[in-house]
């Protein structure tokens, strides 16, 4: 028998159900962005004598930044600095931000250096058991900043990395994490290698306290060698730390599209949008009617182009643009707009339509002189009609029944070196 309290029940559930899947859906992909070093710790770094003083705290925070921009314009993504201003957050501080936020992701931005100037290139370290000994003074470097905080202290007193017991346990830690770790660190040296053609070092398992106890997927990204003065003269530039800053900006992004397949989870496809259907009538802009002529490039026209003059009754109007697409004119009438003509407005034309009485033909030239028989345009056409008003010389050509073969024989005498001429329209 079915109570009103079990389908109560069954009701709850199935809200309860759609409201978790929901939520689920519109969880946020969380990066934890850490810049480096900071405050009184500079970091590696040098002098020289032309890029002057470099240290890697500060373009570990310019990168950082640069990361996070671009990926606050994405609203799959939430983006969580450890710093984002020349201050010291401790270790413990780092990774309890990161796991306090429930992050998916953690980057953390370093800059390297060695004692001899001639090593250079990129690598990407993932937690694990230090499997590398020519790798040693990179972790140390980077370990001996807990000795700066006493929290630091106090938390990693009791670990030595060296000690069978604290690597079997550093190993179960972070054992769950570390394949996504080294998929996420081998987009980013692909990246560093095949778009910024860089020397990659690759991705290694490092014991690095500042991934120690994430519990996440993470990585430490050693940029380059402040210790090499073309890698620290590319490292202090604008161009360098933008290309860095887009490499790992790629790899966030592949990065996620991977773990979401993985998952299961496809972005929902967004319904297509109906195709626009082309209108029955050519639509061009109408920018001014004036018994002035202006030629083509004229400062009147505000920079626009696309400009089609047609002469009826001694009036010059000049149209902007055509198409026969509602988006696109009303696209065109915009743009003319904010060009500054502000009365302008869209006039249809009926395609391919002949006029029942008259003709189109070209103005050529007008002027109070007649043009000489050794003339351009009278050596380049035959058949040309001169006719004279009010003490003005037209020269016109050709006479055809729609617009559309008027703009083709215009663009014609335009190969010919014949410019500026004006369709009028001649009604009988």
């Amino acid at each position: 028998m079915i109570t009103k309290t079990n389908s109560f029940k069954k009701y709850f559930v199935t809200v309860f159900i759609l409201l978790f899947a929901i939520v689920g859906a519109q969880k946020k992909f969380t990066i934890v962005l850490d810049a480096g070093h900071g405050g009184t710790d500079e970091g590696a770094n040098r002098k020289y004598d032309d890029i002057g003083y470099i240290a890697e705290k500060n373009i570990t925070l310019d990168i950082v930044l640069k990361v996070g921009s671009m990926l606050e314009k994405n609203k799959d993504f939430k983006v969580i600095y450890t710093r984002k201003t020349d201050v010291y957050p401790s270790l413990t501080e780092r990774t309890n931000l990161a796991n306090r936020s429930k992050a998916d992701l953690f980057v953390s931005v370093h800059c390297n250096a060695n004692t001899r100037t001639a090593p250079y290139g990129t690598e990407t370290f993932v937690q694990g058991p230090d499997q590398n000994k020519t790798n040693l003074e990179i972790a140390k470097a980077e370990n001996d900043v807990i000795y700066l905080d006493a929290q630091d202290r106090a938390t990693f007193a009791s670990y030595d990395p060296s000690t069978p017991e604290s690597l079997i346990a550093l190993k179960i830690n972070q054992s769950k994490y570390l394949e996504s770790s080294l998929i996420f660190g081998g987009m980013v040296e692909d990246n560093f290698a095949n778009k910024d053609k860089r020397l990659s070092r690759g991705v290694k398992q490092q014991n690095l306290h500042v991934l120690r106890m994430n519990a996440m997927p993470s990585v430490l990204i050693e940029t380059g060698f402040i210790s090499n003065y073309e890698e620290a003269l590319y490292l202090a530039s604008e161009k360098g730390k933008q290309e860095i800053s887009e490499s790992i900006y790629n790899a966030i992004v592949g990065y996620k599209k991977v773990m979401d397949k993985k998952a299961g989870r496809t972005a929902p496809k967004e319904p297509e949008k109906p195709k626009e259907q082309p209108l029955k009538n050519d639509f061009r802009i109408l920018l001014m009617s004036t018994p002035m002529k202006y030629n083509y490039g004229d400062p009147a026209f505000k920079g626009l182009n696309y400009i089609l003059p047609v002469k009826e009754n001694g009036i010059y109007k000049y149209y902007y643009s055509v198409s026969n697409y509602a988006s696109i004119r009303d696209a065109n009438l915009k743009t003319a707009r904010d060009a500054g003509f502000k009365n302008a407005y869209a006039v249809g034309f009926v395609p391919n339509q002949a006029l029942n009485s008259g003709f189109y033909t070209l103005e050529l030239y007008v002027g109070k002189d007649k043009l000489p028989s050794d003339s351009f345009i009278l050596k380049s056409l035959k058949d040309v009609q001169r006719d004279k008003l009010n003490g003005m010389f037209y020269y016109t050509y050709g006479e055809v029944k729609t617009l559309e073969e008027a703009v083709e024989l215009q663009k014609t005498l335009e190969e010919k070196g014949i410019k500026n001429s004006v369709i009028q329209k001649t009604v009988k």
